[in-house]
């Protein structure tokens, strides 16, 4: 057992064998450690560091691992764990902005079992679900889903269908979201403060749905990227306060940095709409045409009214890419 596997649920926190309809070790089983080492030069260096650990989920025929795409970004090595010890890397084949999902593919074939993926579209508030990592029945958690709704994040993101679960799993980045069929129907996020409502006070765990992953899947084995032009990116990151946005804060070297936007800006209007909440700013910027795109702000700053044309850039383009094997 390793260090990060050393800890456990009590029992009265853990699925019960008795209550479920399916067979929990096989999905267990599926569970993998994910170890990434990440150039002290990347991009995302300073903001989610440079060694990355989290869980992957064995899917399909293919050898595939499924993970949240934030552990394995610019990732210059992967290494795989299974729950019986079996270590082997891995190369970063995909990852998807839009949905936030990665795909790994291990170098050499894993002796385990895979899960299933179903939907997440029938998941009803309040009904009981599965959180699993790596490391078997002890990190298995039984929770419940308490709210579905849209998650829109300052690093220009949004989920339109959140799924959002308590209590919290301590091991949530890339942990598997199980329904009661014990079918794959999300991918572990976040760890957050307000799940049940924006505003009402309960730590729980967000989880991206399974079903942003079919649409795209082909297009990343094949490309390592979701079909269709990428989406401007303007390396800005906002926050909501007192019914406007603010800049929070600007990626070095940006688009939105070098057009001359600061923090402390507030953002009013892009292309002459009003926004005043994080989703209709990223659904607007994004409505304007793909990475490249002129983007019109109108921010204010020091009293003043300004406008501001940024020209925006595909945020792959400043990522360093895996290295081929």
């Amino acid at each position: 057992m390793t260090a990060e596997t050393a800890w456990g649920f009590p029992d009265h926190l853990r699925p019960q064998a008795e209550a479920l309809s399916f067979d929990l070790q096989p999905a267990l089983d599926a569970m993998l450690s994910v170890r990434a080492e990440v150039p002290e030069d990347a991009f995302t260096a300073a903001s989610l560091g440079t060694e990355r650990i989290g869980n992957g989920i064995a899917i399909g025929t293919d050898g595939l691992v499924l993970t949240i795409g934030y552990l394995i970004t610019e990732a210059s090595a992967v290494w795989l764990t299974t729950n019986q010890g079996q270590v082997c890397e891995a190369h970063p084949l995909a990852y998807d902005q839009a949905s936030g999902l990665g795909l790994l593919l291990p170098l050499q074939r894993l002796s385990i079992p895979t899960l299933s993926i179903g939907s997440a579209t029938a998941l009803q508030v309040d009904r009981p679900v599965s959180v699993i990592s790596h490391g078997g029945q002890a990190h298995a958690l039984q929770a419940r889903v308490v709210s579905c709704r849209t998650f829109a994040g300052y690093w220009e993101y949004v989920l339109e269908r959140a799924i959002y679960t308590a209590p919290a799993h301590p091991q949530w980045g890339g942990s598997a979201l199980l329904d009661e069929a014990g079918q794959l129907v999300g991918v572990g996020s976040l760890l957050v403060e307000e799940a049940r409502a924006e505003g009402q006070k309960q730590q729980g765990n967000l989880f991206v749905p399974i079903d942003l992953l079919t649409p795209i899947y082909d297009a990343l084995l094949k490309t390592g990227r979701r079909p269709g032009p990428p989406r401007p990116w303007l390396g800005l990151y906002a926050a909501p306060t007192d019914g406007a946005l603010v800049v929070g804060a600007l990626a070095e070297g940006g688009p939105a940095q070098r057009a001359g936007l600061r923090v402390g800006d507030l953002l009013l209007e892009i292309a002459d709409q009003r926004v005043t909440d994080m989703a209709a700013f990223w659904h607007a910027l994004w409505s304007l045409g793909p990475a490249g795109v002129s983007v019109p702000l109108t921010v204010a700053r020091h009293g003043r009214r300004l406008h501001i044309r940024v020209e925006s850039m595909d945020r792959e383009d400043i990522l360093k890419k895996p290295r081929l094997h």
